[in-house]
């Protein structure tokens, strides 16, 4: 492939940005740790810290691989260093002094970590600065949504080849290796990024019949059987039958940014009873993304999309069976996976141009299958678009 960089309006737009929030805050600096918000602040994911001062140029910090980050990164001061332990008098030489506050990440960060960044700049009062990296990443640069959008074709791609490839007999987690396969020819980078420790990073949930009526995921409403006892989701080793639905949720990753997509799939036929939740899924989807408009708040869009499961006879099912339901209907998408903000329950932050969404609107019928969809979408000025170019529709093979 050819070579990546982000570009360094990019990386000076953002550094603007979070130092205008520094200032609003009243804190003096902010240490970036975390790899995405390292990646998104500098253009690189090389072990390393970045410095952002409330004002004045930010110091990028990397232990390993310097000549990589030099390459990578359009921030003008970089420095190697052997330790974090040196991150402390490396920001006093170039600024004179530490800050008198110091914010870090955190809902990301461990707490011994934490404990020990504290020793560490034991004269700063440390402080979350969590919601000011929240409040820039959630809305997407023009430039972020191109990212996407390549990364949705690659998805559109690896779909159709789906298409090509979906036979009896095939077992769950051998159609996703062979999903997975294709996807990495063209570019995937396999490793999904979540902003959650409990959050592992595979690409691929593939639930066929009963699989889909199993509960289990945390973030998502039915999960297979899995592979192991200790991985107990994705795909596991049922053979996919002609005539029975199959649930395929496919996350891709091209040079950072992602995108979620879930489509239903059968060989030959579909059962009607799937076949028509299927497309109640698909109406869902279509409603809550016309509706979908700066202003409105994330938990209207929820509440608008129960109300129309049980317009529609699937309250039970919906997001879930009784007693184990989630209350979202769509995760925020663009560096990581899932993450801020959410179309949840009782949320009242309004949209606002440039969020991008993974909706994803799913029943579980226990014990018989699961049926759904799921696209990633765009808040433009006016309303709303999706990103995705997988078509909207259920596909018989």
């Amino acid at each position: 492939m050819d070579k990546f960089k982000v570009p360094q309006s990019e990386i000076k737009n953002r550094i603007e940005k979070i130092q205008k929030e520094l200032q609003s805050s009243g804190i003096g600096g902010i240490l970036i740790v975390q790899r995405m918000d390292l990646y998104y602040f500098s253009g690189t994911a090389q072990s390393g810290f970045l410095y952002i001062p409330a004002e004045k140029e930010p110091l990028l910090l990397i232990k390993k691989y310097f000549p990589r980050a030099k390459e990578e990164s359009t921030i003008s001061d970089i420095i190697e260093i052997q330790s974090i332990k040196e991150v402390p008098d490396r920001i006093i030489d170039k600024y004179e002094k530490l800050p008198e506050t110091i914010g870090f990440e955190y809902d990301v960060l461990p707490v011994k970590e934490f404990d020990f960044y504290q020793k560490l700049f034991n004269t700063c009062k440390c402080v979350d600065a969590s919601p000011l990296i929240f409040k820039l990443r959630i809305r997407k640069s023009s430039w972020e949504i191109e990212q996407m959008e390549k990364t949705a074709e690659l998805s559109r791609k690896n779909f159709e080849y789906m298409k090509e490839i979906l036979c009896p007999g095939l077992t769950e987690i051998e159609f996703a290796g062979m999903c997975e396969t294709f996807a990495r020819k063209h570019g995937h980078g396999g490793l999904l990024r979540f902003r959650h420790f409990q959050a592992e990073g595979y690409p691929w949930h593939i639930l066929s019949g009963k699989s889909g009526g199993m509960v289990g995921m945390l973030d998502a409403p039915a999960s297979g059987e899995g592979t192991s006892i200790a991985f107990p989701c994705g795909a596991g080793n049922k053979a996919i039958q002609a005539n029975e639905p199959v649930m395929v949720d496919f996350g891709s990753i091209l040079n950072g940014y992602h995108v979620d997509e879930t489509r239903m799939f059968a060989i030959g036929s579909m059962p009607q009873i799937a076949l028509k939740s299927s497309m109640a899924a698909i109406e869902i989807h279509n409603s809550v993304i016309e509706k979908a408009k700066p202003g409105v708040t994330l938990g209207e869009l929820f509440s608008y999309s129960v109300n129309m499961a049980k317009s529609l006879g699937y309250e039970e099912q919906y997001l879930g069976p009784k007693g184990y339901k989630v209350t979202f209907v769509a995760h925020g998408v663009g560096l990581e996976m899932s993450e801020p903000p959410f179309i949840a329950k009782g949320k009242q932050d309004p949209l606002e141009p440039g969020m991008t969404f993974a909706l994803e609107p799913k029943f579980v019928f226990q014990n018989e299958f699961a049926a759904g969809i799921e696209s990633v979408f765009l808040v433009t000025d006016t309303g709303a678009r999706l990103i995705t170019m997988v078509p909207v529709e259920v596909f018989i093979v």
